[in-house]
């Protein structure tokens, strides 16, 4: 398991894995510059992508990834059972959250009208992530890890670092906070933290089968637990997200089997929210009671979210 994993003839050895991960070893004022700068960029880039409803853009940004560094670099302190390298490590994670965040919530003031970067497609689909961004996060971060500790296998770390996607989600939190939305930008974080921990709990999983702890340690047991705990905390919301969905498309089809008798009349968006379901509905003056609409939604929902019918009388017009 271990050749194929990581062959021996590729193999990194432990000091050059610390010496890529470890900012506070060899050329120190090189490497932190590098870091810093290249975050700075990384989140202007990021920032201009989020608020121009840009994907190029934004992939741009992801591909610089100076965050990977120190994250990485708590999992090895982890392994190796180095607490002052995993302390490092996450001072820098959390001196960059701070940075990217700042430079978020500026950009955000300047915005003549933040209610449509709020409603654009980069901020929409990181401020409600789901099971299905924490799983690919888990096998992203297992490549990274594989990549990081084989020789051969480097050329694939720009393709995670589109993945795991760390820098964006950061940026879309200071845009939301400065934007009013709180619940947003915590949407936003959440997709951070769970691409965060997924990454550190790969890494470290793939650094302890390829034989990087030298020796047994508590302290590492720890810090396990740390971990799991805390990725089942974000893991919490995505499955609630997850779910949200999946009740929001039974509750488009009770809506549409609601309106089944109503000549034009067309369900155009179903949104559920805490304790509200939305359902836009395009059609005739006169529609079915709502009451009846509940009905199948309480049925659907456990907790019986109030039905909200957004109505826009008219129809399609044909071309």
């Amino acid at each position: 398991m271990l050749e194929f994993l990581v062959p021996a003839d590729q193999r990194r050895s432990s000091d050059e894995l610390t010496d890529k991960l470890d900012l506070s070893v060899g050329a120190v004022t090189a490497k932190r510059s590098a870091f810093w700068i290249m975050l700075v960029l990384s989140a202007v880039i990021a920032i201009s992508g989020v608020i121009g409803d840009s994907t190029a853009t934004v992939i741009g940004a992801m591909i610089v990834a100076p965050l990977s560094i120190p994250i990485l670099g708590v999992a090895l302190g982890v392994v190796t059972g180095r607490a002052a390298l995993v302390g490092r490590s996450l001072i820098l994670v959390l001196a960059g959250i701070v940075v990217v965040v700042a430079l978020g919530f500026v950009f955000a003031q300047l915005l003549p009208n933040p209610v449509n970067v709020l409603s654009n497609a980069q901020v929409v689909g990181r401020t409600s992530p789901k099971l299905t961004d924490l799983t690919a996060a888990l096998a992203t971060g297992l490549v990274a890890a594989v990549a990081i500790t084989r020789r051969d296998v480097g050329d694939v770390l720009p393709g995670v670092a589109i993945a795991i996607s760390l820098v964006p989600p950061l940026g879309v939190v200071g845009v939301c906070l400065g934007s009013h939305a709180p619940s947003l930008a915590l949407g936003a974080f959440v997709l951070f933290a769970s691409n965060v921990l997924a990454m550190i709990i790969t890494a470290t999983t793939v650094l302890l089968i390829a034989g990087y702890a030298e020796t047994p340690s508590t302290r590492r047991g720890r810090a396990y637990l740390v971990l799991g705990a805390a990725l089942v905390l974000v893991a919490v919301p995505m499955v609630l997200n997850s779910l949200s969905t999946l009740w929001a498309g039974q509750i488009a089809d009770a809506a549409r089997e609601w309106l089944r008798d109503e000549p034009g009349a067309q369900v155009t968006d179903v949104t559920l929210q805490h304790d509200v379901a939305t359902v836009s509905v395009l059609g005739p003056e006169q529609l079915p009671p709502v009451s009846e609409l509940q009905r199948v939604v309480d049925e659907l929902v456990p907790w019986d979210p109030r039905v909200v019918v957004v109505h826009t009388v008219g129809g399609r017009v044909q071309q």
